[in-house]
């Protein structure tokens, strides 16, 4: 492994991005956007197969099972593709929530005039199965659950196995939002009973942003034909166009971030998979926390709750503390944080996640104790 300066030679930029997405990528993945791509071009095309295929091996050891698509845009755009596609008309959604993401996506149902439920569990608690069960038994009509895994409003890791079990139960179709997750942590779409997982390629396998993708449970998503609300974020077209023209994208694709995709699923593997990438947020994360306690900086959430991505932090006792006072001091020493974003405390976040190495974790909490007021 390189150390610090070397691999900060290598990358040329004046900070570490400590953020949930956009994040800190390497040298190999920007150098793969270097030269300019035709979308039509035969090679390029099979580049999107390959990124295909080996995002459905990631998710699940039933790979025959599931497919994958690729969809223009930030994640948000893949999760209005899904929820705009896969509910249809006379379907209704039943949304968990407790963070803003969450929120996002009742938000995206109700522009579309999807007919939602909400269980909003607050945003200090994880979502659990028995409400849903309760939901479900009491309204029949519910035809789709959906769930964020990985809530980085708060740093929350909701546990959503058991909420799988509950929708498989009731024969209810589940979407999860693994924006944040996966690629990170290790998990089976099939296991967890997931019909339609969404992502971006600008988390946790360290691309850059310019589109997510939908993995999907192909007979789940045969039956999206027809249903979408709109064209651009027609999920089953988009689908459809990439299984008959090898590929091919209905409209102009990110050509430049695919090429840096492929290249961050190659660093993916180089790294030792899903399972070997996991232990370095790991790590990373436990570092972050425990030096920041050791500071005086109390974690928003119990170790229970905690994902290994992106961690809340308290706002120091006395009220003395300036947040742009503070991000201003550790920008200026090579690291960009990020602001809380939940109502009920003053936080602040900060994410462990891509080109970010536990001895760079270290270096942060230098910077942050020299910057303590």
């Amino acid at each position: 492994m390189t150390n610090f300066t070397e691999r900060a030679a290598a990358r040329e930029n004046p900070y570490l991005l400590l953020t949930p997405g956009p994040l800190t990528t390497s040298s190999g993945v920007r150098e793969a956007m270097l030269r300019d791509w035709c979308t039509w071009d035969r090679d390029y095309n099979q580049l999107v197969e390959t990124i295909r295929n080996k995002l459905v091996r990631l998710a699940t050891a039933s790979f025959e099972d599931y497919t994958a698509v690729l969809m223009q845009g930030s994640g948000t755009f893949c999760v209005e593709a899904v929820l705009s596609s896969a509910v249809p008309s006379d379907g209704k959604l039943l949304v968990l929530t407790n963070g803003a993401y969450g929120d996002r996506m009742v938000q995206i149902a109700r522009v579309h005039g999807i007919a939602t439920e909400v269980i909003d569990f607050g945003e200090l608690a994880p979502v659990s199965a028995a409400p849903v069960a309760a939901m479900l038994e009491k309204d029949p009509a519910i035809t789709h659950v959906a769930v964020v895994h990985s809530e980085t409003t708060t740093g929350m890791l909701n546990p959503i196995g058991g909420i799988g079990e509950v929708a498989e139960r009731f024969g209810k179709t589940f979407i999860v939002d693994a924006m944040s997750s996966f690629g990170g942590i290790p998990m089976d779409v099939k296991e967890l009973r997931i019909d339609y997982l969404i992502s971006s390629a600008n988390k946790c396998i360290q691309g850059v942003p310019g589109f997510g993708f939908v993995i999907a449970k192909t007979d789940e998503l045969r039956k999206c034909k027809g249903q979408a609300r709109t064209l651009s974020l027609d999920l089953y077209d988009q689908w459809e166009t990439m299984e008959e023209r090898n590929g091919k994208w209905r409209y102009t694709s990110p050509t430049h971030v695919v090429h840096a995709f492929h290249q961050a699923l190659a660093e993916l593997e180089e790294e030792g998979g899903i399972a070997k990438r996991h232990e370095r947020y790991l790590r990373n994360q436990q570092i972050l926390e425990d030096g920041m306690v050791r500071l005086g900086y109390r974690p928003l959430l119990p170790k229970a709750f905690q994902s290994p991505f992106i961690t809340s932090f308290h706002y120091p006792d006395g009220g003395a503390f300036s947040f742009a006072a503070f991000y201003e001091r550790l920008k200026q020493a090579g690291f960009v944080i990020y602001p809380g974003k939940i109502s009920q405390a003053d936080t602040f976040r900060i994410g462990n996640i891509g080109e970010v190495y536990p001895e760079d974790v270290e270096r942060l909490l230098s910077a942050v104790e020299k910057s303590r007021f």
